[in-house]
């Protein structure tokens, strides 16, 4: 049997709303939260992620400090945990630290993945091993490097007798579907609050759209909807992956502009800031929506809900309305902690990579073979 094992996770996602730090106990399979800390990004450090993030120019110098600043900030969101928690660092067994990805490219000639993050001050300052890079060798091993957590999904949800879909609305929206007797699909949708929070941002210096009272404000511009729903990307099949190297405010800038020129669009009195923003809260909804429905298998399907989004009121309303077949309920309710659940994932990444256990899904990330995913960095004794 399994002695308990206490696992720190760490994840800041594409969305920069903060650092997500959770300390589980792992026993037996089980993975039990036992604390949490939402940890601020400081806005010069977000707007230097930013800026490679949407390909503005950088050199080697600019990326390698930017590397060692998110290793202290990471550092920094630990220690704070620790501090609030009151548990030592001597208690820990591991740290599973995502890193800030700055540019994802699963696809073309030579695939990479970057997260940032410098995993050595992560580990000499909080004096506990850090496991990190855990992206790349399932990429080198023909995949897509992503999603990663659906494999923990699987371990925490079962599919019976309908489909169970869980999903994740951080600035991207990534499902895990796991339906009776069948292997486990994971991508991400599109889109999650990327957009919304970005358009937001621009038109009201508000970083996210709280209670939707922007996006209320506004009605569908069905043009736009429509535009924007031919994107390439949502025609892809998985295993696929995609991030703020595609969906990005520029991006949607080029299409409203593409657009006014155009009659449906220039003769809309309609097309402003809130409408605009009531239309990608659309977007979000139905690239979401027509994706979990092909995969409604059973009498009860059921989604789950997790991430940043399950906070948008308008939005988890659009997906009840779009979904009326699936029971629509957040991971709270079922026992995880639907901010937290990523965070969860990646210590519960930790605890596999210490075991040797086998983290990705082959079948999801498209790589050739089961593998432990993570480099570890050992504390100084």
């Amino acid at each position: 049997m399994e002695s308990r094992e206490l696992y720190i996770g760490v994840m800041s996602g594409t969305s920069l709303d903060g650092v997500d730090t959770v300390l589980t106990e792992i026993s037996d399979g089980k993975v039990t939260l036992l604390a949490s800390n939402d940890f601020a990004i400081p806005e010069a450090l977000k707007q230097r992620v930013l800026n490679v993030c949407l390909g503005q120019d950088t050199n080697l110098v600019a990326i390698g400090q930017l590397d060692h600043d998110l290793g202290h900030l990471y550092a920094d969101a630990i220690l704070e945990l620790l501090k609030k928690s009151g548990y030592q660092a001597q208690q820990i067994t591991a740290i599973g630290n995502h890193g800030q990805t700055v540019y994802h490219q699963p696809n073309g000639p030579s695939p990479f993945t970057m997260q940032l993050g410098d995993a050595n001050i992560i580990a000499t300052r909080t004096g506990i091993t850090t496991i990190a890079d855990f992206r790349r060798k399932d990429m080198a091993l023909g995949g897509q490097g992503a999603p990663l957590v659906p494999a923990f999904h699987q371990s925490l949800f079962q599919s019976q007798h309908s489909s169970v879909v869980v999903l994740n609305i951080g600035g991207i929206a990534n499902i895990s579907v796991l339906r009776p007797n069948q292997k486990v699909i994971g991508y991400d949708t599109g889109p999650g609050n990327m957009l919304m929070d970005a358009w937001c941002q621009k038109h009201t210096g508000r970083k996210y759209d709280a209670d939707a009272t922007f996006a209320k404000q506004g009605q569908l511009i069905t043009p736009l909807l429509e535009r924007l729903l031919q994107e390439d990307y949502l025609s892809q099949q998985p295993p696929k992956s995609t991030g703020r190297e595609l969906f990005n405010l520029p991006w949607l800038e080029n299409i409203l502009t593409s657009l006014s020129d155009t009659p449906e669009l220039s003769h809309d009195v309609n097309a402003t800031a809130e409408n605009i923003q009531r239309t990608l809260c659309e977007y979000t909804a139905l690239t979401i929506a027509n994706d979990v429905e092909r995969y409604s298998v059973g009498a009860k399907p059921e989604l789950f809900i997790c991430g940043g989004g399950v906070h948008n009121p308008l939005l988890i309303e659009r997906l009840n309305a779009l979904l009326p077949r699936w029971r629509v309920d957040s991971t709270t309710n079922q026992g995880i902690d639907s901010d937290n659940m990523e965070a969860m994932a990646f210590a519960w990444l930790a605890h596999q990579r210490i075991h040797n256990l086998p983290s990705n899904l082959p079948e999801v990330t498209g790589a050739k073979q089961l593998a432990s995913l993570g480099v570890l960095y050992l504390a100084d004794s």
